[in-house]
């Protein structure tokens, strides 16, 4: 399931090393409500093998990418349900905190600087 170049996500999180509450998972992805959240409702939601980032991502990658955006899709219409509207993206580069390929998806009053 993970990598020994895997970072907080793969060690703490998917290792359930860390109870975080759990807002959806299979035996490819996981998503649970973020434990700093930036927003009033924040889901990340990654994948459970280690991918580093977006742009790391392979042709044989396809299936896990189209399984990471339905799950994007789910999660996004119950927030949009629910509260009018969010936000989902992912980051690269120096903006990627955790190089393990993630996604948030999140909406409601910011809750700290982001």
């Amino acid at each position: 399931m993970t990598s020994p170049t895997c970072d907080f996500y793969c060690d703490k999180i998917l290792k359930r090393l860390l109870d975080v509450p759990v807002y959806f998972e299979n035996e490819r992805v996981f998503a649970f409500h973020h434990t700093k959240p930036l927003w009033e409702n924040h889901v990340v939601l990654l994948p459970k093998r280690h991918i580093e980032s977006l742009i790391t991502l392979e042709e044989a990658d396809n299936d896990l990418l189209l399984e990471l955006m339905r799950t994007a899709k789910m999660i996004a219409r119950d927030f949009m349900d629910r509260f009018g509207a969010c936000r989902v993206y992912t980051n690269l580069g120096d903006y990627q905190s955790s190089k393990h390929l993630h996604w948030h998806i999140g909406c409601g009053t910011q809750l700290r600087p982001y």
